[in-house]
């Protein structure tokens, strides 16, 4: 290649469309770098402090155990449950029309905007055994506030949004001809929504799952009020992690935090992942 050739290839080559690549990118790291990166790794230093003995020793402790058992049980539990009816209320609202719509999808975004602790509150109030709802099903022996059930229904609560809003537009943009085209095909209805409808969807469906996930697990204002903190039953990691701060015992709190952000981490690699399995298997490559 002669030099005029390599300099014309150079003034013809079409620009970014975003302008200040180099910069934009330095601007980002030292962003997430200050906000994200310099916090957690403050957090694991400090926990080296304790020495892996005693480290180990905080890790594997009855009382942590349950209260990571708690926190990531319930997160996953709470997620599959939003999955299905997340998908169930964005199917709903896009596929149907009906009065009061736009009411109920700005009832979905309801969660957002609530504080926590209003959400824990409500939830106590009506779940509690002589709340509305509570004082329904504690005759039929179902007790769910001051349980574990209460600490996966404020998970719910909170982690709804995350899957009807990653679901629905991509739910929007499926064209109908191509279900139509399935029915004519001979294709039973299960058959058009497991062949044809959630392949599409499964992308959506795991980043909707991930993003509920993730934001259970952190969960602390809503879950503290409808939980009991019973410790070894009702007790969130999160609370635990408080706890020993109250206690001025900033190691334990550091080595807890330690462990939740290596749990946390594992798990969204893995989920990150499949939802690149996912797109590759289905047809949605980047």
């Amino acid at each position: 290649m002669t030099v005029a050739t390599a300099t014309a290839g150079w003034r013809f080559r079409k620009p970014s469309v975003l302008p200040g690549f180099g910069l934009t990118l330095g601007f980002s790291i030292v962003y997430l770098s200050l906000i994200v990166l310099i916090p957690l790794a403050g957090v694991v230093w400090r926990s080296t402090e304790l020495g892996w003995p005693q480290f180990w020793s905080i890790a594997t402790d009855a009382r942590t155990l349950n209260a990571l058992r708690m926190s990531f049980g319930g997160a996953v539990a709470a997620a599959l449950i939003n999955v299905l009816f997340g998908t169930l209320v964005a199917w709903v609202l896009v596929r149907y029309r009906f009065p009061g719509k736009r009411v109920i999808d700005a009832m979905v975004d309801l969660p957002f905007a609530l504080p926590t602790a209003v959400a824990g509150i409500a939830l106590t109030t009506l779940y509690a055994p002589n709340g509305w709802i509570g004082a329904l099903l504690a005759p039929l022996g179902v007790k769910v506030a001051y349980t574990p059930l209460g600490v996966v229904l404020a998970m719910v609560f909170i982690g709804l949004p995350f899957v009807v809003r990653t679901v629905q537009p991509v739910m929007e943009e499926i064209d109908r001809e191509v279900e139509e085209a399935a029915a004519t095909l001979g294709a039973r209805r299960l058959q058009t929504l497991r062949r044809v409808v959630l392949p599409g969807l499964a992308p959506a469906i795991l980043t909707g799952f991930a993003l509920a996930f993730a934001r259970a697990v952190g969960e602390y204002g809503s879950v503290i009020f409808i939980a009991g903190n019973i410790p070894y039953v009702s007790e969130i990691a999160p609370l635990l992690i408080v706890i020993r701060l109250e206690e001025y015992n900033y190691a334990a709190a550091t080595a807890v935090a330690t462990v939740m952000l290596a749990i946390s981490f594992a798990m969204l690699l893995v989920i990150n992942l499949i939802q690149a399995w996912s797109r590759g298997r289905f047809g949605y490559g980047v």
